[in-house]
C-alpha cells in the first residue's frame, strides 16, 4: 500500500515505523525540521517537511496515487484540512484523521464529516478512547488491559501472573483439564521483555504479562482461576479534568450506576466547568499530590485511582501516593513510552498509553482483507486480530489440526452467530465467522492473506 503519514509526532512516527517494515510504501510529513530529520534517520520512509494541508506538499508526498492519508498532526484544523485536500485534488480513496476537539463531534454537527462536506472515512478521537479503555480496566480488577471483542462476545484480558497465581508452572495444556467448562485461551505471553505466542506445552512463570481470550460472560470465572478474585471498582478517585478525566466520568456516570466518582483538578476554573457537566461526580479543586486533599477525597477507601492529567510525572506520583495511603490499585495515563516499562516496578497496576489506543484504531483500517479489529500488545511486538472468514480463505471447511497455521499465529476463539468456540483440534471454521487470532508482528500479513478474498472468489 501507498500510505501517506501527516504528522511525525509519537502516533505518526510508530505508524510509520510499523508500516514501513510491513513492506509499504510509507511518506512522512511534519513541519517540524527535528521531527522530520529523526524520521529520515530511523526509518525506511519518505520524510517531507512542510505544512501537511499544503497541496504541493502533499504531492511531494505522493498523495496522487495514494491509497490512504492518516491525518495525526497535533492540530485538528490541519487534519481535516489534509483529508480535504487529499479528497479534492488528489482523489485519495480511504482518509483518516485524529480529531481532538469535542465541539467538531457534536451530534448537531453530524454532516460536517460527510462525504459532499468535510470527507473523512474514519475520525479517531483519542481522549474518548482512552476514557473508554480506562473503564474497561475498572471493571475487571486484577487486569492491566481489557479489550472487548466481536461485539463484545469475548474480551482479551492482560494480567500478570503473580507469586501466588494458582496456575503458574502448568503447561497450557493441562488448563484444559483443570477447567473444563472455562472458555478461555492463552494467547500471548510477556517474559523479559519478549513475546512469546505459546504452545500446549508452555507454561506460564510467576511475573508473566499473561494475554488471554475469554467468553465474555466467563470473564470472572477466568480471573478466579489466575488467583484475582476482586469485585469491580466502586470507589474511584480520579485526577485530571481534562477531556480524558471528564469523558472517564461520564462514561462512568452512564454506564456504571454502582461507580461513585470523586474527580480532582488543579485548575479552579476548569473544575468549575466540568462541574456543570458532572451529575453524580463530586469534584474537588487541589493538588492531587497534596496529602491533605487526597485525606479529603478519602483515598484509603477508595478501590481504584485512575491518574489522567497532562503530566506524566503528576500521574506517577499522584498514583504512588495514593497508594501509599492505602488505596489498593492504581492506574495512570502514561505518554512518555520511556515510562512505560518502568512504572510497573514502581508498583502502579495498569497503565494507559493514548498512543498504543491510537495506533490500534488507526491499524484496523489499514489492514487488508475482512479485519474488523485491530489492537496492538506490548509496543507493536503483537497484534490481537478480529476478522470475518471468507469462503475462500484457507481456514474455512477443514479442522483446526488440519491446518499448517505459522508459529506466531494463535487462534483465540470462534464467534459464529451468538456462540463462541474456544478452539480444539477439531474446531471447524465456517464461512462468515468471526476469528479472533492473536500474531506476532512478523505474521501479521500472513493474517491478511488469510482473511483476503482471492481473484478466483469473482
Amino acid at each position: 500500500m501507498k500510505i501517506v503519514i501527516c504528522g511525525a509526532g509519537q502516533v505518526g512516527f510508530n505508524i510509520a515505523r510499523q508500516l514501513s517494515a510491513e513492506g509499504n510504501n510509507v511518506s512522512v510529513v511534519d513541519q517540524e525540521a527535528d521531527r522530520i530529520n529523526r524520521v529520515a534517520s530511523a526509518l525506511d520512509v519518505q520524510s517531507i517537511m512542510g505544512f501537511a494541508s499544503h497541496p504541493d506538499v502533499l504531492e511531494q508526498a505522493g498523495a496522487q496515487d495514494a491509497d490512504m492519508l492518516i491525518a495525526v498532526t497535533r492540530e485538528d484544523e490541519i487534519n481535516m484540512i489534509a483529508c480535504q485536500v487529499a479528497h479534492s485534488l488528489f482523489n485519495v480513496p480511504m482518509k483518516i484523521a485524529r480529531i481532538r476537539e469535542q465541539e467538531y463531534m457534536k451530534p448537531m454537527w453530524a454532516d460536517l464529516f460527510s462525504r459532499d462536506n468535510l470527507p473523512i472515512d474514519v475520525i479517531i478521537s483519542p481522549e474518548i478512547e482512552v476514557a473508554r479503555a480506562i473503564a474497561r480496566r475498572l471493571e475487571v480488577p486484577g487486569a492491566f488491559d481489557v479489550i472487548p471483542l466481536a461485539e463484545g462476545k469475548v474480551k482479551l484480558i492482560g494480567l500478570r501472573c503473580l507469586e501466588d497465581c494458582p496456575v503458574v508452572n502448568t503447561p497450557l495444556l493441562q488448563l484444559t483439564e483443570l477447567f473444563p467448562d472455562l472458555h478461555i485461551t492463552v494467547v500471548g505471553i510477556i517474559r523479559d521483555d519478549q513475546l512469546i505466542v505459546p504452545s500446549s506445552t508452555d507454561q506460564m512463570l510467576a511475573g508473566d504479562d499473561v494475554y488471554f481470550t475469554v467468553e465474555a460472560s466467563h470473564v470472572k470465572r477466568a480471573m478466579e482461576a489466575f488467583g484475582q478474585e476482586g469485585q469491580e471498582a466502586r470507589k474511584v478517585g480520579i485526577v485530571g479534568g481534562g477531556n480524558v478525566g471528564l469523558f472517564l466520568a461520564q462514561e462512568l456516570e452512564a454506564h456504571h450506576p454502582g461507580v461513585h466518582p470523586k474527580l480532582v483538578e488543579f485548575d479552579l476554573l476548569r473544575a468549575e466547568q466540568i462541574a456543570e457537566k458532572l451529575d453524580r461526580t463530586v469534584i474537588l479543586h487541589g493538588d492531587a499530590l497534596d496529602l491533605q486533599l487526597l485525606d479529603e477525597m478519602n483515598i484509603r477507601s477508595a478501590e481504584a485511582i485512575v491518574a489522567v492529567t497532562n503530566d506524566d510525572e503528576v500521574n506517577i506520583l499522584g498514583s504512588l501516593l495514593a497508594k501509599r495511603q492505602g488505596c489498593p490499585r492504581a492506574i495512570s495515563l502514561i505518554n512518555n513510552e520511556n515510562y512505560g516499562s518502568l512504572v510497573g516496578w514502581l508498583g502502579i497496576d495498569a497503565v494507559v498509553s493514548p498512543r498504543v489506543i491510537t495506533i490500534s484504531s488507526i491499524l484496523q483500517h489499514v489492514r487488508r482483507g475482512r479485519i474488523r479489529a485491530v489492537h496492538t500488545i506490548h509496543e507493536g511486538k503483537g497484534e490481537i486480530i478480529e476478522a470475518e472468514a471468507l469462503k475462500t480463505s484457507s481456514l474455512v471447511g477443514k479442522p483446526l489440526r488440519e491446518i499448517d497455521l505459522p508459529g506466531e499465529i494463535l487462534i483465540g476463539a470462534v464467534v459464529r452467530d451468538e456462540e463462541v468456540f474456544i478452539p480444539r483440534g477439531s474446531t471447524t471454521i465456517m464461512t462468515g465467522d468471526r476469528v479472533i487470532l492473536f500474531a506476532g508482528a512478523g505474521a501479521v500479513k500472513k493474517v491478511e492473506k488469510l482473511f483476503t478474498v482471492g481473484l478466483e472468489f469473482f
